[in-house]
């Protein structure tokens, strides 16, 4: 896939990006270049493969899905500036 002046400078407005006129032209070949080599990976055969989640394999550790308070609500409001009757106190934003 070719990249041209048009569709570098649309890319570049879209991204936000200032690019130089002088930039352009030699930024394009680059892009050109990057989506050349994501081209040979399409080429790759996977059909072999089955998909991954990571690298390694890792084997789930699965845990009983409980609602829990975690037991460790003095150890939370400790961090608080000011806490009352065990919950976080804060200034009134609204009068």
């Amino acid at each position: 896939m070719s990249v041209d002046a048009a569709t570098v400078r649309k890319i570049a407005r879209l991204a936000r990006i200032g690019v130089a006129e002088t930039d352009i032209a030699p930024l394009a070949s680059e892009l050109s270049a990057i989506l050349g080599w994501v081209e040979q990976l399409a080429e790759v055969d996977t059909s072999g493969v089955p998909p991954m989640a990571a690298v390694m394999p890792k084997p789930h550790v699965w845990r009983e899905d409980a609602v829990t308070d975690g037991n460790i609500r003095d150890d939370v409001l400790a961090n608080a500036p000011e806490a009352l009757s065990g919950f976080f106190a804060v200034p009134k934003v609204i009068e």
